[in-house]
């Protein structure tokens, strides 16, 4: 399970620069740190892999780096076509891994945790308000399908480029993995950048989706996505047919009838199953 690390703060006292020779050549660098901080024991016991088994995984990778990440690929991943061919070097030093084998990213995030884990906690979000959201890997998953259907029924397919420009909830999780789903490229637009900046992305991927929203909070100030994404079409990104708005804060936006759709209002029907592209990854 992915664990966030929080930050280190390290406290000195008033006036430690003020003893300081600048010109001094024994200063000690702060980015050559060689403190060690041992985890508790216990914590230690349960993590997975062992210190003695990733020792073993180590060596393994050093010894044979190629059988190696042949072996996690068929190990850790399901695959919609088995790979054959572990490593291409034909154009070094442009490399590339598993060239004849095809996955389904969101399958292998998803679907693969169903069986055992349908009610379990896939995800925790924490708003600046304290409000909190739990998604199970089931409640997940159903978004997911949700919106690539909706996506499907509105003319999105394998390859064609989908820019997500969201603030940060849940949804924007669903957006990327029920693109990676259905095959589509998701091109993830930071939140906090310009209209300007959206624009240029757009238009370096020909992009023909927007999923957005009509606005996000960060630092206790709501951020207007919606009037940002405008702006990005009103002076470029003439391939945008149809651009998806969620609704969190619930803004008053204006929404051009044919081009701009509501989330919640996406023809997804009842439809809770999507079947994932194997053209979604072909490595």
């Amino acid at each position: 399970m992915p664990m966030a690390l929080a930050p280190c703060w390290v406290a000195r006292p008033r006036g430690w620069r003020d003893n300081i020779d600048m010109n001094d050549k024994s200063i000690e660098s702060s980015l050559s740190e060689k403190r060690s901080f041992p985890p508790p024991a216990g914590f230690a016991h349960g993590a997975s892999p062992g210190s003695h088994e990733l020792h073993r995984l180590h060596e393994r990778a050093a010894h044979d780096p190629e059988g190696f990440w042949a072996e996690q690929a068929h190990t850790s991943l399901v695959w919609h076509k088995p790979f054959t061919r572990t490593l291409d070097e034909s154009e070094a030093p442009n490399y590339r891994w598993f060239t004849d084998g095809q996955l389904n990213a969101s399958y292998n995030c998803l679907d693969v945790h169903l069986a055992a884990r349908r009610n379990h906690t896939a995800l925790i979000f924490e708003a600046e308000n304290g409000t909190v959201r739990r998604l199970t890997y089931g409640q997940l998953h159903a978004e997911v399908c949700k919106l690539g259907n909706a996506l499907r029924a509105l003319g999105v397919k394998s390859g064609d480029r989908v820019v997500i420009y969201m603030p940060l909830v849940p949804e924007a999780i669903v957006a990327m993995q029920a693109c990676a789903r259905i095959g589509a490229i998701h091109s993830v637009v930071f939140g906090g950048f310009s209209a300007l900046s959206m624009r240029d992305r757009i238009e370096d991927a020909e992009a023909r989706f927007v999923i957005t929203a009509d606005g996000g909070h960060r630092g206790g100030k709501v951020v207007e996505l919606k009037a940002a994404t405008d702006k990005a079409l009103a002076e470029g990104g003439a391939t945008i047919e149809i651009v998806i708005v969620l609704r969190p804060p619930g803004l008053a936006v204006p929404m051009r009838a044919g081009r701009y759709l509501w989330w919640h209002e996406l023809p997804a029907g009842e439809r809770v199953e999507c079947h994932g592209s194997s053209a979604c990854l072909q490595t």
